[in-house]
C-alpha cells in the first residue's frame, strides 16, 4: 500500500514540474506565432457581407441620394 502513496507523490511532482515548464515557456513566447503574419498577405481575403438595412433606412438613403442628384 505504501508503494501507491510513493507513486502518487512522484506523479504529482512530475506533473507540477511539467506545468511550471509550460507556464515558463508561454511567458517567454515559445508558442507565439511568428510565421503566419509574414504570409498573411498571401491568403485570400474573406468577402465582407453587407449589413442588412431595414426598409426605413433604405428609404432614407434613397431620399438622400435623390437629393444629391
Amino acid at each position: 500500500m505504501s508503494v501507491i502513496y510513493i507513486l502518487l507523490a512522484i506523479s504529482l511532482v512530475v506533473a507540477i514540474i511539467f506545468f511550471v515548464a509550460f507556464i515558463v515557456s508561454v511567458k517567454q513566447g515559445q508558442y507565439d506565432d511568428s510565421y503566419t503574419p509574414s504570409v498573411r498577405m498571401l491568403f485570400e481575403d474573406e468577402l465582407v457581407k453587407p449589413k442588412k438595412t431595414s426598409t426605413k433606412e433604405f428609404k432614407q438613403e434613397k431620399i438622400q441620394l435623390n437629393k444629391q442628384v
